[in-house]
């Protein structure tokens, strides 16, 4: 365990913009208690919630069994949101399709380009989506911001950005932010698209913005800092130094940010007054961590390249448990009650006990997953990635 105060040491750069669809960058802070999460039928953002803490107050039954799954060519990397009664998913081939979350038929699909021709090259969904009011918003892997009907799946309007979106969109009133690797952070009114304010963050944004208050935090690739925008005016508040690079976004409570690095570290930073709290690292198994936290109580757990899921104290930066997998553990696990779910690269979906790690569900997918599970309605809803890839839901028959 490492703890060393202020964040100013040098810092060699590390290559860092590799599988970003995943990643979040972007963070909004705040002092508040850990925010509640959304209704027990919803699952509306990435992490489900503005502190991007990944908890759900739906319940799932101890024995989770396939209720259905949908076919998709290239496969799902992002992470599905659910809301009355359906479920919104982009995929690689270039589709953001709505299912009936009971039975998987199919409602209404949208293509990211306007050609019918299945042979046309179609930009696909890679970054997590949202819905918030009557729309879906979801950004595409050439950089189109895509609004639609969440009801009809007609097209509400779209902007165009300078280069691909792998973060997905927050909501703060009647806004949506999101982040672009052509180097900005926008904020747009819901509505119809109309800018708000453009923030030039000076590097690539692969995030999913984090808003509980009045601030939001974006690292880009010109340097290891983090810089805080007012999200009422667009403007740069602050900017608090590290040592390392961060890949994959943070979640936040009582002001303090918790996070991966590309270093294969954990970090708990008072980002007020610019002081790290604690390291948490594995020695000699240092991977990149391209998970995000899921955080109940004291608890944080999140997945990491090494092949492990890591549980860990988070006010003292201890370890409590890990849980070995065969492969990479990229996607971000979900807290349900008092387990954890989450898929990784050896082809399992997998349930564990939030207390001591110990295995309570193991479904084979036969797919690699990459993505993130989304849990609402007593029913989990996942991707997997191959090139025959399938959406999957599980619950109890």
């Amino acid at each position: 365990m490492r703890f060393p105060g202020k964040l100013n040491d040098p810092l060699t750069r590390r290559r860092f913009l590799q599988s970003t669809a995943l990643l979040g960058v972007a963070t909004t802070l705040t002092g508040r208690p850990v925010h509640a999460a959304t209704p027990a039928d919803e699952w509306t953002t990435f992490r489900n919630g503005p502190q991007l803490l990944g908890i759900t107050t739906s319940t799932l039954p101890e024995k989770l069994e396939l209720l259905w799954e949908v076919p998709t060519p290239d496969g799902v990397v992002s992470t599905p949101v659910i809301r009355d009664g359906r479920v919104y998913v982009g995929t690689l081939v270039g589709y953001l399709l709505c299912l009936d979350l009971a039975t998987g038929k199919e409602v209404w699909r949208y293509r990211s380009i306007e050609s019918k021709d299945e042979k046309e090259f179609a930009s696909g969904f890679a970054a997590p989506i949202g819905i918030a009011g009557d729309k879906v918003f979801a950004g595409d892997d050439q950089g189109m911001f895509h609004v639609v009907d969440a009801a009809t799946g007609k097209k509400a309007w779209s902007l165009e950005t300078d280069s691909e979106i792998v973060g997905g969109p927050t909501f703060l009133d009647d806004r949506v932010l999101f982040g672009s690797h052509d180097g900005k952070l926008y904020c747009l009114k819901q509505a119809d698209g109309t800018n708000v304010w453009t923030f030039e963050t000076q590097g690539p944004v692969n995030a999913t913005p984090t808003l509980a208050g009045p601030y939001t935090f974006i690292t880009g690739c010109d340097k290891p800092i983090m810089r805080v925008v007012d999200t009422a005016t667009g403007k740069q508040h602050a900017e608090v130094p590290l040592n390392e690079l961060l890949i994959a976004s943070a979640s936040v409570v009582d002001d303090i940010l918790y996070f991966g690095t590309d270093a294969g570290s954990v970090i708990a930073l008072d980002w007020k007054n610019q002081k790290r709290l604690w390291t948490y690292a594995v020695p000699n198994r240092e991977q990149q961590i391209h998970s995000s936290p899921a955080i109940s109580g004291n608890t944080l757990v999140i997945g990491s390249r090494d092949k492990h899921l890591h549980a860990i104290d988070r006010t003292t930066g201890k370890g409590l448990w890990t849980f070995a997998t065969r492969a990479k553990i990229d996607g971000s696990p979900v807290i349900v009650g008092d387990r954890v779910y989450f898929g990784s690269a050896d082809k399992f979906v997998y349930g564990v006990s939030l207390k001591d790690g110990k295995q309570v569900w193991k479904q084979s997918v036969s797919q690699s997953v990459a993505g993130s599970p989304a849990v609402a309605s007593n029913r989990l809803v996942i991707g997997t990635e191959t090139n025959s890839g399938r959406i999957l839901c599980f619950g109890a028959k």
